[in-house]
């Protein structure tokens, strides 16, 4: 039988500082993310139904990056000493580490929390 979710528990995934280790090129990578509120998810208009689906996709990854920028953010904001400081350099790291660190932080992989 499935556990259900309190709505203490749900609440409280704002204010928790979720941890995980991945693998990348036979290394580890130590991330520490944060669940959004509404008032905390990045501001980016979606794009009008007459774009093309290249400016879609571009407008769709932009979300999708800056929302897993600022779920890295805050938690590096509420858990200093564990802070990962990946924001600071994301434009510099690999493009495949970025796409793993994302399939993470947005629950596409299973994290240990």
């Amino acid at each position: 039988m499935t556990e259900t979710w309190s709505l203490e528990e749900l609440k409280a995934l704002t204010t928790e500082v979720a941890s995980d280790t991945i693998e990348y090129r036979g290394k580890a990578v130590n991330i520490q993310w944060c669940e959004l509120t509404e008032a905390e998810e990045p501001k980016i208009t979606v794009p009008d139904d007459g774009a093309s689906e290249e400016e879609k996709n571009e407008v769709y990854q932009a979300i999708g990056t800056a929302k897993v920028k600022a779920m890295l953010s805050k938690a590096d904001e509420m858990n200093p000493e564990n802070a990962c400081g990946l924001t600071s350099v994301w434009e510099d790291l690999p493009t495949t580490l970025r796409y793993q660190l994302t399939a993470t932080v947005l629950g596409a992989q299973t994290p240990d929390f």
